[in-house]
């Protein structure tokens, strides 16, 4: 991954969220926190869906690579965040910069799909039950997660392509902690405008398109449900109100950053934060507080752990 010999910058310099040593303790003190519940507690999913026969079924399937995602999303930038609050010139080579971009947009782009292929699950689980398990066999569940991470590491090669060429000759600094696409591009020594649209219009396509069909599935989905009265509607509501949860929270931002103009704001930088920290917690926390199946196989797996320190 190397950049043209015009380019004449070699590392870039994150700005990070303060300049003030109080709040960057404070801050290393909350996100360090979050990054190990967020590590620990997707670890946590995928241990209990993989250890639990009775969450052998393709939705838990779906969740625990979701899990997986978040963990990769939960390391690609937040690690160097903590290390650099306790730094004082901040810094990262052209090719951590690079890497970083493509990382963040193939775990996102990846996420969306996941998020969909779930959002097709429920669907089929709830309103074509006596089909669901001829039509999500296990083959089709691995041609969604591929296609995930396909579409994930497209989008971001796409992205890439592009900003590896730029001539970056100075400044360096990026007003985040980690590199950010746009504000990446906008350092360039050329005019952008061409590169900051199409970077709209890729990121802004694959987010809209993903949470309207997104939208339209649980719509579809909200509306047979609320003609059933039985127990098993009500259950299948509380997992429905999980997802459509964690789909609102992550998009939420995401839609911000890449449907929004290339103005930023100083709300930004936060906003990033909880996209790239915080999100990653999301799916332990919600399936966990909310899903019976995911409490009842945790508690399984702690008793059995107590039953063999005990022996």
């Amino acid at each position: 991954m190397a950049h043209t010999n015009e380019s004449m910058v070699s590392e870039f310099v994150p700005l990070g969220l303060s300049n003030s040593w109080e709040l960057q303790l404070f801050f290393f003190a909350i996100f360090s926190r979050v990054y190990v519940a967020s590590v620990l507690g997707n670890t946590m999913i995928i241990v209990v869906v993989s250890s639990d026969a009775h969450l052998n079924s393709p939705m838990y399937f779906l969740l625990s690579n979701l899990s997986f995602i978040d963990i990769c999303q939960s390391n690609f930038a937040t690690p160097k965040m903590l290390v650099d609050f306790f730094v004082e010139h901040k810094t990262i080579s052209f090719e951590g910069c690079m890497a970083q971009i493509f990382l963040l947009h193939s775990f996102v782009g990846s996420e969306m799909m996941l998020l969909v292929a779930m959002a097709c699950d429920r669907f089929i689980a709830i309103c074509k039950p006596l089909h669901y398990s001829i039509i999500m066999n296990q083959r089709l569940c691995i041609i969604f997660v591929f296609i995930s991470w396909a579409v994930g590491i497209l989008h971001s090669v796409s992205h890439l392509a592009f900003t590896v060429d730029l001539p970056f000759c100075g400044p360096n600094e990026v007003d985040s902690f980690f590199c950010d696409l746009p504000l990446v591009i906008e350092l360039a020594c050329m005019n952008t405008y061409e590169m900051e649209i199409m970077t709209l219009t890729n990121s802004g396509l694959i987010s809209l398109s993903c949470f309207l069909a997104l939208i339209i599935s649980y719509t579809v989905i909200l509306i047979t449900v609320r003609h059933r009265s039985s127990s098993g509607s009500s259950k299948a509501l509380s997992t429905l109100t999980a997802h459509i949860t964690v789909v609102i929270l992550f998009f939420g931002p995401c839609i911000y950053f890449y449907i929004w103009p290339f103005r930023r704001l100083s709300l930004d930088k936060f906003l990033s934060v909880f996209y790239t920290v915080c999100t990653p917690l999301l799916n332990p926390v919600i399936y966990s507080l909310r899903n019976e199946d995911v409490k009842s196989a945790m508690r399984k797996l702690r008793n059995r752990h107590m039953s063999f320190w005990k022996n």
